[in-house]
């Protein structure tokens, strides 16, 4: 472990000594995100607080570059690390870069990226859907939905704005000499057109946890409110996840730096168990600086019959119901700093 730990250290001083290096040619860029909020949470045996690190947006540091090899054409790449901000862990034991680590060409006709990316259906897109940006315990959107958040071995395209529209194409590729065939595919096709946005995504993954899941909403914008409404149901995963279900929400900005926003999401039980779950939520942020942000979170829970969901983040484990049906209840006081 020591050892390891030692080869991450060689590793980021190598990445800082190369984005100053290439800070002059504008090419190379390193950036990371800290993300750290203290959670108290009631999971039906009481209040419990704790420490939480990427609970809006996953703590991370990463290399980002491109170089231009004609008048519109670029080589492009990305490699990122997530990271605990409470204990300075890797996100994921023995994995580098866990986040992402691809490469790719971007011009005038889109992008094609290869390597291991987000899934299509997870930030941004995912964080358009409500008035919580999919982050945090207030989102019942996050904590209700299920998606596939990274894939290994992606070929993506994503192309440019025409006329308002967007949309995006992932297809898994299987790792050499693990098989034949696609190991998941994913699509994403959104419209924006001034105030008024609507998206659609669906992924479908294989293997014994392979997964099928919908997602996709609406948002419109009435002077300082942004009210969303969204919907999403999936089949597959280890346990199994059988559900759907619809997410309203809206954000209300009282000032240009403080934003305050209510939401309800429901999800119904599809395994003929009648084991459904509501979520009642409430958060604030206000923006101390261009790269600094406070945010103050609240969600109330209810599991029905024998549903045992939780309030979670990102990239946060929530804690266990106690029982079958608990309700769980928590609020959350955290920062982000952006750099």
């Amino acid at each position: 472990m020591r050892k390891r730990a030692v080869c991450l250290l060689a590793v980021l001083v190598a990445l800082g000594a190369s984005a100053q290096c290439a800070h002059a040619q504008s090419a190379v860029t390193l950036y990371g995100l800290i993300d750290t909020s203290i959670e108290i949470t009631n999971p039906g045996s009481g209040w419990t607080p704790r420490v939480d690190s990427g609970a809006y947006r996953g703590s991370r540091i990463g290399l980002r570059g491109e170089e231009p090899i004609g008048s519109d054409t670029r080589i492009l790449f990305d490699l990122e690390n997530g990271f605990n901000s409470g204990n300075g862990a890797l996100a994921t034991a023995g994995t580098l870069f866990n986040r992402q680590a691809w490469i790719g060409v971007g011009a005038p006709w889109g992008e094609l990226r290869l390597g291991r990316q987000y899934s299509p259906i997870y930030i941004p897109f995912k964080g358009g859907l409500d008035a919580f940006g999919a982050g945090t315990i207030a989102s019942g959107l996050n904590n209700l939905s299920k998606i596939t958040p990274y894939t290994n071995n992606g070929l993506a395209y994503l192309s440019p704005d025409l006329h308002g529209f967007t949309t995006t194409l992932m297809v898994a590729l299987p790792q050499s000499g693990n098989g034949n065939g696609l190991s998941g595919s994913y699509e994403t096709f959104a419209y924006r057109n001034g105030p008024f946005h609507i998206s659609y995504a669906h992924q479908q993954t294989t293997g014994a946890t392979g997964l099928r899941a919908n997602l996709g909403g609406v948002s419109y914008e009435i002077g300082k409110t942004t009210a969303f409404v969204s919907f999403f149901n999936g089949d597959g995963g280890s346990p199994r996840y059988h559900d759907d279900g619809m997410s309203v929400s809206a954000r209300y900005a009282v000032s240009a730096r403080f934003r305050a926003s209510l939401g309800y999401t429901y999800m119904r039980d599809r395994s003929g168990g009648d084991n459904n779950v509501d979520q009642f939520s409430a958060q604030c942020e206000y923006d101390m600086s261009p790269t600094l942000m406070l945010y103050a979170s609240a969600g109330i829970l209810r599991n029905h019959g024998d549903a045992e969901f939780t309030l979670r983040g990102v990239d946060v484990t929530g804690l266990p119901a106690a029982y079958p049906g608990a309700p769980v209840r928590g609020v959350q006081f955290g920062m982000i700093d952006r750099f």
